[in-house]
């Protein structure tokens, strides 16, 4: 039974026909329906910066036929509002004719529970939290002088309803608590910030004070780089840790994996499936069944069961992220990778976990391999070139390896290089492989969504470092 026409100004049975009606001579389409609650509580400078609370309903109404979409959204679920949804639909499509593709498999797996994280625990606690975490910062050392903590929780219903009266559905909970401390000494200031999050109960972070680990790692990271010098610049070794140093892979590698850029020829992957695109001891998947993992999805924004989708295995490039749209002109099938931001975007190709897996060297072996180098430990903000794969990346914590030693921490140290040669040029992968703490979210053509990243340490051969050594 639908939740979204219990209360509405129509009933299940009429916007069955109306969608049905609207997408007889279609390819493809459905009446994607979301009911969201969200809540962000910011303390910042010792107080309560904000505490904002929303709520967001509506639809988002698509028709497809060969490479041609037409939608309409709107917040209003009515049958006057879904009648000019479908009139604007088959307007924009008057001259087109398609055969509908009725089939979804319903497996009806969970990688999740049905929580309400917003509703869970109340609003003081949540700042009571804040606050005790403020508290313990600030009391680590004299050197802290700015804290900054949040909260952001989210709940998500969402309905799928397809031609023929196809009904699916899935509660999406979303979590996410971050810390940022600056310190100060001797006039030199810096600032380390740390999260974690995912599909599952704010109790699961917060528990047993497991916030403290949070507050600890964010202390780390800016003190360990008030002891940082200036980066050297050059052609070297990198190695890359495990868990998040993998927004690399997703960045400069995973969007050139999705449909749509390969359809159109704009990645440089495009024609290469089949083909050796990596060192023999890559491989890497796109995985949207993890429990509780920020990037996992029951069912994708289509209503297609999220899987595990390999792409590259053993070197070899094996298959590309895809939605129904793309896989439908490319003659295969959706891999469960149609995502859309909220019912007021359209649907794309998009990651859900992208992860290398484990190989079989240790940390401690790449490090030890190096003369001359760099270990790269978590990024920042970074720019990538899809069509080509070419990238900057910022480092946020790095240091330098001499003599196959890890020394000093590094300030101001960029990876720059391209996706495609950086894969041909890794020489060990570890076998520690980590998921990032579930922070990331991934944007294209203006769309925001949740995903997850991870892989093992890394030693890449030869990579370009700039720095900021005179």
């Amino acid at each position: 039974m639908s939740e979204f026409f219990k209360n509405s100004e129509i009933e299940l049975s009429k916007a069955e026909k109306i969608v049905s009606e609207t997408l007889k001579n279609c390819d493809d389409g459905e009446l994607y329906l979301e009911d969201t609650k969200s809540e962000t509580i910011v303390l910042d400078d010792n107080k309560i910066k904000s505490s904002d609370y929303s709520t967001d309903l509506g639809y988002g109404f698509r028709a497809v036929t060969g490479d041609i979409i037409a939608y309409s959204h709107s917040n209003e679920i009515s049958e006057k509002s879904l009648l000019n949804s479908s009139q604007n639909l088959k307007s924009s499509l008057k001259n087109k004719r398609g055969t509908y593709n009725y089939e979804i498999k319903n497996t009806n797996q969970k990688f999740y529970s049905n929580i309400d994280p917003v509703e869970e625990k109340s609003l003081k606690s949540k700042i009571d939290i804040l606050r005790e975490i403020n508290n313990y910062a600030r009391s680590k050392d004299s050197s802290v002088k700015q804290v900054t903590a949040n909260f952001i929780g989210e709940k998500k219903n969402v309905e799928i309803l397809r031609a023929g009266g196809q009904l699916l559905n899935d509660e999406r909970p979303l979590v996410r608590f971050n810390v940022s401390i600056m310190v100060e000494k001797f006039g030199k200031k810096e600032t380390g910030v740390y999260g974690v999050g995912g599909r599952q109960s704010y109790d699961v972070y917060l528990n047993d004070n497991n916030w403290k680990k949070v507050c600890d790692e964010a202390f780390r990271i800016a003190t360990t780089n008030l002891d940082s010098k200036p980066s050297p610049a050059g052609e070297m070794k990198v190695v890359l840790g495990p868990g998040w140093p993998a927004i690399l892979i997703h960045e400069a590698v995973g969007h050139g994996l999705e449909g749509d850029f390969n359809r159109k020829k704009t990645s440089v992957f495009h024609d290469l499936v089949g083909q050796k695109v990596a060192s023999e001891s890559v491989t890497i998947i796109d995985d949207g069944t993890l429990d509780n993992r920020r990037g996992s999805l029951n069912i994708d924004d289509e209503g297609t069961p999220t899987e595990k989708t390999v792409l590259i295995e053993n070197g070899i490039l094996k298959n590309f992220m895809q939605d129904r749209l793309n896989a439908r002109l490319m003659n295969t099938k959706s891999t469960g990778n149609g995502r859309r931001e909220s019912y007021k975007h359209i649907i794309m190709p998009r990651m859900r976990n992208t992860i290398m897996l484990n190989g079989n060297n240790t940390q401690d072996e790449m490090i030890k391999s190096v003369n001359k180098g760099i270990f790269a430990v978590s990024f920042g903000g970074g720019q990538v070139d899809i069509t080509s794969g070419k990238f900057v990346f910022n480092c946020t914590e790095a240091y330098e390896i001499n003599n196959g030693k890890i020394g000093s921490p590094l300030k101001g140290a960029t990876l720059i290089g391209d996706g495609p040669s950086s894969l041909k040029e890794i020489l060990m992968v570890g076998n520690d492989m980590m998921l990032d703490p579930g922070i990331g979210t991934c944007g294209k053509a203006g769309q925001g969504v949740p995903v997850g990243v991870g892989q093992p340490s890394l030693l890449i051969d030869k990579m370009t470092v700039g720095g900021t050594q005179i």
